[in-house]
């Protein structure tokens, strides 16, 4: 698989930390050429120094992808100073805790703007290089939030929905097109996620942040769907079975939602 990927374009969303960051390094350890992008320059000009320090191949552009215009900008200058994405990992995004109705609307907005518009636009924007090549790979990063709703994450969780079906519904529409879309759905990973959303204009702590998993279980389980692509993969792999538990255990887990968000 490493030599596979020797030379494949990998386009990281969300690039300057956490996730996205342990992607590009992991995917230049194996010999991708890996393009990141996000919106603080410092942090992206120092991970494209580790890498190429370390003999790896890296390029950064500097982009809000909340920006509709940004976004097309980007890829503009990906395509003309490097060439055609090979991969492309849709992992720019954020979330917040707290009631709804206490939740900044430009909060809102952006983060349906990153979570759900740049995943949907990125990967329109270049599907069709990929299908007239016949090769490739979209990955988006989702949660297991988007099949279990809950308290304090209203905004987030239709997010991560979004992309799951969105995932869904492309795996199956490029069937036998050799091009694959993917979603990873994530349980909680230890990352600034979560003092991100503590920042926010009236975001606490989000409760599953005690439970968090290092970021190398993610780069195990990117590993093995890049090896063997597929519509859909738990990280980590127990969390598969919280698509049981909306259909059946909603009507409990519904009083419980109240309860547990007014200990924020």
């Amino acid at each position: 698989m490493e030599n596979e990927l020797a030379g494949k374009i990998a386009l990281v969303t969300g690039a300057s930390s956490g996730i996205g960051a342990a992607f590009a390094r992991f995917l230049a350890e194996h010999r991708a050429h890996v393009l990141m992008t996000a919106r603080r320059a410092d942090r992206l000009e120092e991970l494209a120094g580790d890498i190429r320090a370390a003999g790896g191949k890296a390029d950064y552009w500097v982009c809000d992808l909340s920006d509709a215009p940004a976004r097309e900008d980007l890829l503009r200058k990906v395509k003309a100073d490097v060439g055609s994405v090979d991969i492309l990992i849709n992992n720019a995004g954020f979330g917040w805790y707290g009631y709804y109705h206490t939740m900044a609307w430009e909060d809102a907005a952006r983060m349906l703007a990153v979570n759900v518009e740049a995943a949907a636009h990125l990967t329109r924007l270049l599907l069709p290089d990929m299908l007239a090549k016949k090769t490739g790979h979209v990955i988006n990063i989702s949660s297991i939030a988007g099949g279990l709703p809950n308290q304090g994450i209203a905004i987030y969780s239709a997010s991560k929905a979004f992309l799951d079906a969105f995932s869904t519904s492309l795996y199956r529409e490029l069937r036998g097109s050799g091009v694959t879309v993917s979603a990873m759905r994530l349980g909680p990973v230890e990352t600034e996620f979560y003092e991100q959303a503590r920042s926010l204009e009236n975001g606490g702590a989000v409760p599953a942040e005690q439970f968090a998993i290092p970021v190398a279980r993610v780069n195990r389980a990117l590993w093995s769907l890049l090896r063997h692509p597929r519509r859909v993969v738990y990280v980590p792999g127990w969390l598969s079975i919280s698509r049981l538990l909306e259909p059946l255990f909603g009507n409990l887990i519904d009083p419980l939602g109240p309860l547990l968000l007014r200990r924020k």
